[in-house]
């Protein structure tokens, strides 16, 4: 994608939603690097249901230390991988009361020592909490880098400086947003929804998919084509 193209991609995105969030619910700094923590594998959704009543009653990394790890798991037993989760959770909310005064530390390489939170978590809590211009590339970034033509690479990481490199100001704060709920809700997996996509003209993806009302119009005039081309070869053959 051209650096023109770049810019009004961002644009349209923006001019869309000037104000992204993230999905997760969260009411301060440690609840949102918990919160990312246990969405690994599982949908923001799930995360927040099971994180209600937990966020309701541990705001801090000691309270989460005295709720303990049996504590922990029964508030987050409904999400994916909740065991290793609710260990790491433990974990690193011991070494923030022991080495950072029970709070979470604004440096990526910091919050990446602690149990659980791998770059993509870092860079979450890094852009969210704190408004650095980071890139947290999931399945959905990934795949709307590489299908767009935005950020093409063969992993996560070639994805991240793609779009570190090529995304300009004043988009760089939000791109991370942006491009997760367009991915998630219009790029989609299995069938984008091209016909009502902002930035359609501009990405490289083909052959763009049709609103489902045009698609079953197309599917029905192929199957009576093929009816059509059925029933002469038929005739053809009793002559």
């Amino acid at each position: 994608m051209k650096k023109d193209d770049i810019f009004e991609f961002y644009r349209r995105l923006a001019e869309a939603n000037p104000a992204p969030e993230t999905e997760l619910a969260y009411g301060n700094v440690f609840q949102l690097l918990v919160a990312v923590t246990c969405s690994a594998q599982s949908t923001d959704v799930g995360v927040n249901k099971a994180t209600k009543a937990l966020f309701e009653q541990v705001k801090t990394p000691g309270e989460m230390v005295a709720l303990g790890l049996n504590g922990l798991k029964s508030h987050i037993k409904t999400i994916g991988l909740y065991n290793n989760k609710a260990k790491n959770v433990i974990a690193l909310s011991e070494i923030l009361v022991r080495d950072y005064g029970g709070e979470v530390p604004a440096d990526r390489d910091a919050l990446t020592t602690l149990p659980g939170v791998g770059r993509k978590t870092a860079n979450v809590v890094m852009n969210c909490a704190f408004g650095a211009e980071t890139f947290a590339v999931d399945t959905h970034i990934f795949r709307v880098g590489n299908r767009t033509g935005l950020a093409p690479g063969k992993n996560v990481d070639a994805v991240e400086r793609a779009l570190d490199k090529k995304t300009p100001h004043p988009f760089r704060v939000g791109a991370h947003h942006w491009l997760i709920l367009h991915g998630r809700y219009v790029c989609k997996a299995r069938t984008p929804e091209c016909w009502r996509c902002p930035v359609a003209d501009l990405c490289r993806f083909k052959p763009k998919t049709l609103d489902p009302a045009s698609a079953e119009a197309k599917a029905a005039k192929a199957k009576k084509s093929s009816r059509v081309k059925a029933k002469r070869a038929k005739a053809k053959v009793g002559r």
